[in-house]
């Protein structure tokens, strides 16, 4: 069991062995598939096989947890949200230092994000941090990819994803489900991120990370998630 301080949710346990299941991989990226094509890439004839271990890992009594480590001893959380009426994936940034956990994104019926940008994910992929679920950079770039949203997307995303597709998933076509992920931009679309004074922010209208936002965080926190995913 482990605790995400002003977390409030069920017993949480880590459980990095799921990330070696390629069904768990399907469901996870499902709404990062913006229309039928996409998800025919996706799934393939996995569809109905990958329909039941989603819900089935969604209907635990114990809610599962992946963790990210990144600089300065920060941690970023992927929580199965499993309540019957309310499931999803929450995304949550902590640092030993802070009292609570802030949440940076929703991937449910009612998406709240981004949470990061191409070169933050890229970042946190690619750290090589020990401690979290996995080390493994291919599992840390999808299993973040839902909580994207970056409209200056880099000439090596595509080939990244290839990559990560290649060694997690068995896609039958990598390549154009790659392409395809690329261009729909995580779960929530594309937006766009500026930076000032080394806070990044971005304009989506339903992200934490969006100052104009009623519910947006506050600008400490704001820099201290800057802070969190600078490589």
């Amino acid at each position: 069991m482990m605790e995400i301080p002003g977390y409030d949710g069920r017993p949480l346990v880590h459980q990095p062995e799921l990330l070696e299941e390629h069904l768990f991989w399907l469901g996870h990226l499902y709404s990062c598939a913006h229309d039928e094509d996409t998800e025919e890439l996706l799934f393939g004839a996995d569809y109905e096989a990958a329909e039941v271990f989603q819900r089935e890992l969604l209907e635990r009594a114990e809610w599962s947890v992946f963790t990210i480590p990144l600089a300065a001893g920060h941690l970023l959380h992927v929580v199965y949200r499993a309540w019957k009426d309310d499931p999803g994936v929450d995304y949550l940034l902590h640092h030993p230092s802070w009292e609570r956990a802030l949440l940076l994104a929703k991937d449910d019926g009612h998406f709240m994000g981004p949470a990061l940008s191409w070169p933050e994910l890229f970042a946190a992929a690619d750290n090589g941090l020990p401690g979290g679920s996995t080390a493994d950079s291919h599992s840390r770039l999808l299993l973040l990819l839902p909580a994207l949203g970056d409209a200056s997307t880099p000439d090596s995303a595509t080939h990244r994803l290839v990559a990560a597709l290649n060694a997690v998933t068995a896609a039958e076509a990598p390549e154009e489900l790659a392409a395809a992920l690329v261009e729909s931009q995580g779960a929530g679309g594309a937006s766009h991120w500026t930076g000032k004074n080394g806070v990044r922010v971005d304009d989506g209208a339903y992200s934490y990370r969006n100052p104009s936002n009623a519910f947006a965080l506050t600008p400490e926190d704001l820099a201290r998630v800057s802070a969190a995913f600078m490589s």
